[in-house]
């Protein structure tokens, strides 16, 4: 598909690159295109390995009006499922207490006619089978998905193909081994917070490092003076020394104050807090006391769920406990304050009259993510939006 390109979008900026078009931030049928051309061929997080510690051990998780399961096999291997029964379509596993996790020892059992699979996804029992003659088991077993284990964290991917999370985050590897991500227990349950954005929208705000010194007095006060940027082709980072400047509160000066010293981190490692993006949706927040995923889950054309997870190193200490805490309230603040901004951008994406905004060379993050969107679907290239099935006829005929 051919256009206007995304300097010749909006007349006076020749020479910059542009934000994507705001029609990209709204429209159901482009949302659908970035459904199948975008996240059934991405990678998703689903949990820790900690998390299923034991066969049988199992984590579900919806994506996209997709049901997916990581189920411990007796082997000890992670296997992704579709979390979906071969017969008759129900559901197999749910979550207990309104969780995500849960146990199936030995096997999965559908709770609908019984139909029975091993932990391997393998379809084991058929009550009545002599009523199916030619039943062949070996071919309805559980649908699998791609699935990767990176540094103890389980991913699926819907649709196989492309590098793997280790190729794409291979640029920080070594940055990233220190941490022990491996070792890491959850800390807390899984949090699921809704916005009333479309998932882009968070994104950019996420990889947005001009507005810390205007709107996050407190951020700007830990990590502000040293924000720095790298870009790669699969992720983008954001990063920052903790040293306490004008702007801090009481809760950035006693984490700075309390922060106990981490002997198994290098002294690059020890005050720094460290954010990755990997494409499309999913962020690493790295801390020296813990981190934490954030997955941005798209819902509609304007309504995306947040699911958060944190994880850390056992340790009890009160000084650890307490430098958490502080941790926590640090993001609670920064998030709230994000939340108003994003609303307010997707409520200006609406006006008639802004299509694009220009990047300034210290955006280096933002204009990547928009050069790998233009990339992986050349429609967002358009100013305007195609007339309506116009986007349809693009998600028939892209590859």
């Amino acid at each position: 598909m051919t256009g206007a390109t995304e300097t010749e979008a909006t007349p006076g900026w020749a020479g910059h690159e542009l934000s994507l078009p705001a029609w990209t931030y709204d429209n159901a049928e482009f949302f659908e295109l970035e459904r199948e051309r975008i996240f059934m061929r991405s990678w998703q997080v689903v949990c820790h390995l900690n998390d299923i510690p034991k066969p049988g051990d199992y984590f579900v998780f919806e994506f996209l009006d997709e049901p997916l399961m990581v189920v411990r096999g007796d082997d000890g291997a992670a296997r992704g499922f579709y979390n979906v029964c071969r017969h008759r379509a129900a559901r197999l596993l749910d979550g207990e207490g309104g969780g995500a996790t849960g146990s199936c020892p030995g096997r999965i059992r559908c709770p609908y006619h019984a139909w029975t699979y091993d932990l391997r996804g393998r379809l084991s029992n058929v009550p009545r089978e002599a009523a199916y003659p030619g039943l062949d088991k070996q071919a309805h077993g559980l649908v699998p998905l791609e699935t990767e284990t990176w540094f103890g964290f389980v991913f699926v991917r819907c649709e196989p193909g492309g590098p793997s999370v280790a190729d794409m985050m291979a640029p920080f590897e070594d940055e990233i081994r220190p941490y022990r991500f491996e070792e890491m227990q959850a800390t807390g349950r899984v949090t699921l917070r809704p916005r009333r954005v479309n998932w882009k929208n968070l994104i950019d705000n996420y990889m947005d490092g001009l507005h810390i010194s205007v709107a996050h007095r407190g951020l700007k006060g830990i990590v502000g003076r040293s924000y720095a940027l790298e870009s790669r082709e699969h992720v983008q980072q954001m990063s920052g020394e903790i040293e306490i400047a004008a702007g801090a509160g009481w809760s950035e000066k006693a984490y700075a104050a309390l922060l106990p010293d981490q002997p198994y981190l290098p002294a690059s490692h020890k005050r720094h807090w460290r954010y990755y993006l990997l494409w499309p949706n999913i962020a690493f927040d790295v801390y020296p006391d813990q981190i934490d995923f954030m997955q941005m889950i798209p819902l509609s054309p304007t309504e995306t769920l947040i699911r958060e997870i944190p994880y850390a190193l056992p340790d009890s200490t009160r000084e650890m406990r307490l430098t958490r805490y502080l941790n926590w309230r640090i993001n609670r603040v920064v998030n709230a304050e994000d939340h108003g901004l994003i609303e307010r951008v997707q409520s200006g994406m609406r006006s008639r009259s802004f299509k694009q905004g220009p990047f300034s060379e210290d955006e280096i993050c933002l204009t990547a993510f928009a050069r790998k969107m233009r990339q992986t679907l050349p429609v967002c290239r358009l100013p305007d939006p195609p007339p309506p099935g116009g986007i349809r006829a693009s998600l028939r005929t892209a590859g």
